[in-house]
C-alpha cells in the first residue's frame, strides 16, 4: 500500500453497463492490485466496489448474469410490487447476504475506505456516505443506486436520498480534494486516481429520464432536487470535460468502453453483458503495465 492518500479508485454507475467495470476490477484483483486508500462508487459502481473491497473475483458479473432474468431483480414486476425497479430487498439483502454473499469478514477488515455517493432529495446536493461495514451500511449503497421515478427514496438519519449520479456522477474532484464537502473532514485527498467510466469518450448525454421525473411531479415538494434533475445533463458533460483535463495533466488514468454501449437498462440478454465484461477485461489487461506504473 502506498503513502496515505496516494491513490483513489473512482467508479461511475450505469446499471448493467457496469459489467465493463466488473471486467476491469476482476483483472486488478487477479493481479493483486489493491493499491488504493479510497474507493468511490456511484450507483451500480458502488455495488461493484463492494466485491472489489471484499476481494471476490467474478462476483459482480456472476450476479448480473445469474439474475438478469429474475423478475425480482430489475423489472416492471419489481416496480409494481415493491416500488423499486431495481430489486429492493431482493438485491440488497437476499442476493448480497444469501444467494451470492459478499465476504463480510474481508470487507470489514479492509484498510481501504469505501464511499457511496447519493443525492439528498431535500437539498439537491451529493452526500458521500462512508461504507464502513456490511451489511450494516448497505442502505448507503441502496440510496446511491435508487434511480429517480422508478425507485422509492431511501431514508437515512432523517434525510431522503436517491441515485448519486444526479448530483455527482464521477466524484473524481472530491476524491482528489479539489472539492471538500463538510461530511469528509477526515478524508485525506488522493494524489492520483484510476477512473472507470461506463460510456465511450464521445458520448453525449440526453435527459429523457430526468424530464420524465420532472413531468411526473413526484418531486414537486423538492424544488432543489428538481433543479438538480434539470441541470444534470449539462453538469455531466462539464464533468467529463473536467475528467479529460485531469487526464491530460496526468492526475488521473481513465479506462472506458471503446465504443457506444448498447446494453438496455433492464437487459435480459446474456451475450451483450458478457461482451462488455470481456471488453473491460481487455482494457485492463492491455494497460496493466501503465496502471501499475501510474499507481506507483
Amino acid at each position: 500500500m502506498g503513502q496515505n492518500g496516494a491513490n483513489a479508485l473512482v467508479l461511475e454507475g450505469g446499471g448493467y453497463r457496469d459489467v465493463f467495470t466488473a471486467g476491469v476490477l476482476d483483472v486488478l484483483m487477479e493481479r493483486g492490485i489493491y493499491d488504493f486508500e479510497s474507493v468511490w462508487g456511484v450507483s451500480a459502481g458502488a455495488l461493484a466496489a463492494t466485491s472489489y473491497v471484499s476481494r471476490q473475483i467474478g462476483r459482480t458479473i456472476r450476479i448480473m448474469l445469474a439474475f438478469r432474468d429474475d423478475k425480482r431483480l430489475m423489472s416492471f414486476f419489481s416496480l409494481v410490487t415493491t416500488g423499486n425497479m431495481t430489486g429492493g430487498d431482493f438485491l440488497y439483502h437476499t442476493v448480497q447476504e444469501e444467494l451470492d454473499p459478499y465476504d463480510i469478514k474481508t470487507f470489514n477488515a479492509s484498510e481501504m475506505r469505501m464511499f457511496a455517493v447519493a443525492s439528498d432529495v431535500l437539498f439537491g446536493t451529493p452526500r458521500y456516505f462512508e461504507v464502513r461495514s456490511l451489511p450494516e451500511d448497505v442502505d448507503a449503497i441502496r440510496a446511491s443506486s435508487s434511480l429517480p421515478l422508478v425507485s422509492t427514496t431511501v431514508s437515512i438519519d432523517g434525510h431522503r436520498y436517491l441515485d448519486g449520479g444526479t448530483t455527482d456522477s464521477v466524484p473524481v474532484d472530491v476524491a482528489l480534494g479539489f472539492s471538500r464537502p463538510d461530511d469528509l473532514d477526515d478524508y485525506a485527498p488522493a494524489k492520483r486516481a484510476l477512473v472507470v467510466l461506463t460510456r465511450q469518450r464521445d458520448y453525449v448525454k440526453g435527459d429523457k429520464l430526468e424530464r420524465m421525473a420532472i413531468l411526473s411531479r413526484r418531486y414537486a415538494d423538492y424544488p432543489l432536487y428538481l433543479d438538480a434533475l434539470r441541470t444534470r445533463a449539462k453538469r455531466y458533460m462539464e464533468q467529463r470535460e473536467r475528467i479529460w483535463q485531469l487526464e491530460r495533466e496526468g492526475k488521473i488514468l481513465v479506462l472506458l468502453p471503446e465504443g457506444p454501449v448498447k446494453i438496455a437498462t433492464a437487459e435480459h440478454e446474456g451475450w451483450p453483458m458478457l461482451e462488455l465484461y470481456l471488453q473491460g477485461r481487455r482494457q485492463a489487461e492491455q494497460r496493466i503495465d501503465e496502471i501499475e506504473e501510474f499507481l506507483k
